[in-house]
């Protein structure tokens, strides 16, 4: 019964799990923030469900028979997956910092756990081993820490959030300051939808000794005798938004920690866990899940790191937003490492897609990206013929290509942060605009640009206005900072083959 009320909360029809019927779990799904009305579309198409979008941004519900868990790892569009065990829309928190801890504990007895853990445990028996995985992060933490929450910034700054939404918004491998929650004990960690799993897990190793000597349980102490039965070894993710708490996202995380490890009899570990117990509390939304994936799905299509990134789900957001048709030539003419044009071959094979950048390095890297989307795939169909991409070194302002001879361009241009500068952007971008005007097809060309540079953006716009019309602004946040992503549409307006004005 209190199943049935934690899916009809959700929005999301009966509840899973009657007598005798097939097993169904309501899923929650963190999306790039801004793209989950495209994350909500893509369900929809490809599992037939319909989506709730969260208020807390960045997450979306939906209901799907356990046996369709191998299609919903197969979305483009999520980054992270957890089965929702129960949520409360409005659940009612004590002023008094230890009544309402107290009533955390509590809750850990009265949710309904059977069906959530054996939707977690079919889950586990059709995916990769962890260990694996993990050993591979852990070994590589250069490269890992390059890869961004999505564009130019490669998370830098991450920490420049709202600060109401204290640790939703905050690395947890960041020392907690005066009013943000970060780190946790009892086998805990803070998460965001838009947050980098690296984050996550560098702060694990720094935690563990706490949860340790917390919870009597080390990392390496996992291990059960030949003869007994094996002890689930368990952390807990809090993550906490909203400022009318009396409580940190650690002290509840610590403490609901405490009470699913006295409920279980499981062991706490920080770093080498079986299960991921997720509390999420958003003002007065509180939604209790257990994580189905244990390294963010976007992190599907590289291996070769530059020092900027985009996440491939952002990228796939970004190319559904200019609705590609079969063979339209799509074009990302500062692709850097190639996520854009990567997950474009990866998802509309009929298109041709054309990626270049001036960086010599970051076209390396870009092909080095290719090789590997290459070898997964004669490694999955030995009559795989590759991929519809090349990858060619040019200058933006100057491309090899005919003038309307393209029909999308998609491209993450440079925030002038970590790349270029903001002052060099306000050369930069109306020349862009200008050459990517020339190639584009007049009349039904379009481009899906994504900057945090805002206002030189609108500037350039205005300039060559003549020759593009904004269609759509999506606001997304982008390693902490606020960016946009723009739908232009390209006029009829005639562009000039000489640019002397440049």
């Amino acid at each position: 019964m209190a199943e049935a009320e934690a899916a009809g909360d959700a929005g999301l029809g009966p509840a899973a799990a009657q007598e005798g019927a097939e097993l169904a779990a309501v899923i929650g799904a963190t999306v790039p923030t801004g793209f989950e009305q495209t994350a909500a579309d893509e369900v929809r198409e490809k599992l037939g469900s319909a989506s709730r979008i969260s208020k807390d941004r960045g997450k979306i519900y939906f209901e799907v028979p356990a046996r369709s868990l191998p299609q919903v790892h197969r979305l483009r569009s999520v980054d992270n997956l957890f089965v929702v065990v129960q949520e409360f829309k409005d659940y009612q928190f004590k002023e008094n910092k230890e009544d309402a801890l107290k009533d955390l504990e509590d809750l850990v007895k009265k949710l309904p756990w059977t069906d959530p853990l054996k939707v977690w445990e079919l889950n586990n028996s059709l995916k990769k081993k962890k260990t694996k995985r993990k050993k591979h992060n852990l070994q590589s933490p250069a490269s890992r820490g390059k890869l961004s929450d999505g564009g130019e910034e490669g998370g830098a700054d991450q920490n420049n959030t709202n600060e109401q939404e204290d640790c939703a918004q905050n690395p947890v491998a960041v020392e907690p300051t005066g009013g943000q929650d970060t780190e946790n004990a009892q086998g805990v960690a803070s998460r965001n939808g838009v947050e980098e799993e690296e984050d996550n897990e560098q702060s694990d190793v720094k935690a563990e000794a706490q949860a340790s000597s917390e919870s009597g349980a080390k990392a390496g102490d996992g291990q059960t005798g030949e003869g007994e039965a094996k002890v689930l070894r368990f952390r807990v993710t809090c993550n906490r938004a909203g400022d009318k708490h009396s409580f940190t996202s650690n002290e509840a995380a610590r403490d609901f920690g405490g009470a699913v490890q006295e409920h279980f009899q499981w062991k706490a570990d920080m770093t080498n866990f079986d299960v991921e117990v997720l509390l999420n509390i958003h003002n007065n939304e509180v939604v209790v899940g257990i994580a189905l994936t244990e390294e963010s799905l976007h992190r599907r299509n590289i291996t070769h790191f530059g020092p900027t990134t985009l996440r491939s789900t952002l990228a796939y957001g970004m190319l559904r937003l200019c609705d590609p048709q079969p063979t339209d030539i799509i074009v990302d003419p500062m692709c850097g490492t190639g996520a854009i044009p990567i997950e474009g071959a990866a998802e509309w094979p009929h298109c041709y897609h054309i990626a270049g950048d001036n960086n010599p390095q970051a076209v390396k890297r870009a092909a080095n990206n290719i090789s590997s989307l290459l070898r997964k795939n004669e490694s999955k169909d030995s009559t795989a013929l590759g991929v519809p991409l090349d990858v060619i070194q040019w200058d933006i302002c100057r491309l090899p290509l005919r003038t309307g001879s393209v029909d999308i361009v998609v491209t993450d241009m440079p925030f002038g942060k970590r790349i270029g500068s903001k002052k060099k952007n306000w050369d930069l971008y109306p020349a862009c605009l200008m050459e990517m005007g020339r190639i584009c097809t007049p009349g039904t060309g379009r481009a899906v640009l994504l900057t945090q540079d805002k206002k030189c953006f609108a500037k350039a716009l205005s300039r060559v206005g003549h020759i593009w019309r904004r269609a759509q602004t999506v606001w997304v946040n982008v390693g902490g900072l606020h960016a946009a992503v723009y739908l232009l549409r390209r006029t009829s307006e005639r562009a000039e083959e000489a640019r002397p004005f440049w």
